[in-house]
Parts: structure tokens; sequence; C-alpha cells
């Protein structure tokens, strides 16, 4: 989500199509086909558990339309097997400015979160800047964002890494996480909120969810999701903004029954508030 291409060239090429091609007549009308992680919980299973695939029964309703999966690991090779392969048409959730995909417009905001015990010494703390957090160990995705935060702070000498770039099926860093949190192991989690805070809603009620809204500099803490389809695919991106935008109640409502911390279009508050 985190790395970006110079050239839309360069997608282009990575997907298989010439940068100018339009390529709308791949997308079927006889299903709506979802290219999603069959291990990637709170966001997707093949059981069809996660909050995506709610947005995608959505859609595909809305279409009037069966929903259809391909299935693949979202890690290195997941665009180029599955949406660039044609096997699919949409990824349900992308972060905005992924140039591997064309971007619908967003449909939710959200942001890097500090996951501490509610009742705990760290349960004020706004910011990876308090002072509250010198000398304490915290767990971090490896080479996401927030860790140049943690860095600039000195926090990150203590701080026990979890892998980024997994196949979910044999490996859970998030949970893994929290469980050391729970556990004593670390003192506090920071992990993308989308996934912390429906895993903390589900398995554990004594944590608190933090979005990191102040934090100074960059890379900036929150990030806008969109839905990605095929360069090209002008026709069928437009259709999809327009079903966010008439859904875009239904889809929040999910996000928001999810647990999944949403913000403002700016990222400086919590969604709903001023």
């Amino acid at each position: 989500m985190w790395g970006r291409l110079t050239l839309v060239l360069l997608a282009a090429l990575a997907l298989g199509q010439p940068a100018s091609a339009q390529t709308s007549d791949l997308t079927s009308k006889k299903a709506f086909r979802v290219c999603a992680d069959p291990a990637n919980m709170p966001l997707s299973n093949e059981a069809e558990e996660g909050f995506e695939n709610k947005i995608a029964g959505l859609i595909a309703g809305e279409l009037g339309l069966p929903l259809q999966y391909t299935w693949f690991p979202m890690a290195t090779g997941f665009i180029r097997r599955t949406l660039g392969a044609n096997e699919c048409d949409v990824v349900i959730g992308y972060g905005q400015g992924g140039e591997l995909v064309q971007n619908t417009n967003h449909y939710y905001t959200s942001a890097f979160v500090l996951v501490v015990p509610a009742e705990g010494p760290l349960a004020g703390v706004t910011q990876l800047g308090d002072p509250a957090l010198e000398g304490a160990r915290l767990g971090i995705v490896a080479g996401s964002p927030p860790a140049t935060h943690m860095v600039k702070y000195g926090l990150i000498g203590k701080a026990k890494p979890y892998s980024l770039m997994v196949d979910r099926r044999y490996d859970n860093p998030s949970g893994t996480m929290l469980d050391d949190l729970k556990a004593g192991e670390i003192d506090a989690a920071v992990l993308w909120g989308p996934i912390a805070g429906p895993l903390v809603k589900q398995d554990y009620p004594g944590f608190k969810v933090i979005p990191l809204l102040t934090e100074e500099g960059l890379p900036r803490m929150y990030y806008r999701v969109t839905m990605g389809v095929r360069h090209g695919e002008n026709d069928w991106r437009r259709k999809l903004n327009s079903l966010i935008r008439r859904n875009q109640g239904k889809i929040d409502a999910i996000l928001i029954e999810a647990g999944v911390p949403l913000l403002n279009q700016m990222g400086t508050a919590v969604y709903g508030e001023k």
C-alpha cells in the first residue's frame, strides 16, 4: 500500500496492458468479480466474514449480479495474478494513489492507531511524541509509516518488529502483536486502524484504540481507501463511483459496525466529530 511507482506506464505494463488501452470489455457482465485475500481478517476471508466481503455483497446486490471471488494472498504478485490476469474486476480495498491500479473515489478515510490497555498508564496518550512513551516497548509492523515517527522520537530501539508482507493463511502479525500486548510482552501496539479496530472490538475488549491524528511531518498517518480497477476501464470506474456515492451511508454503517476507526476527509478528526 505504501510503495508508489513514478510512471503510469510502468503500472500499466505491470498489469499487462498498454498505457492508452481502453479495456472496459474485460469486465464481466455476468458476475461481480472480486479479487480478495482468502485469510485477511478482519477485511476478508473465504467464509466472506470480513467487512470488505460485506461491502462487496452490497455492491453486487446493487448491480443485480452474483458475487464471484478470485482468492489470492495479498502479498507480492497479488495485482498481477488477479486483476492484471483478468481473473476478477475489482479490489474492494486499495490505498488511494496506488498506481498498480486505477482508483475509484475513496469511500473511507482511516489512520494508524495506538492500541493500549484501556485501564493502563498509556490510556491518555494521543501521539507517538508523548513523553509517557519514553522507554516503552512498542510493537510495530516493519516498514510501515509510523516507524519513521518512532525513529524521530527515539522509540525504535526498544520496539518489537512484526512482518509486513506475509501470507495470512500461515502468519498473522497483527493478531500476534495484540496477543503480545495482552501478555505484557509489549506496552503498546501500533497498527493500521482498519485492522486494529475490528480485531480489538471482537477479541480484545480490554484495549483502547487511539487514532494517531496529531503526528507532525511526513509520512502522514491517515490514508484514503478506494476500490481498485484496471487502468483504462473508465466506464467501470465511473459506475463504481456512482454506486459508492449512492450507497455511502450503507458502506459507513458496515465499517462502523465492524469497528473501523473512520476519520473526516482531511484525517484531522474522528468521523462525526468537529
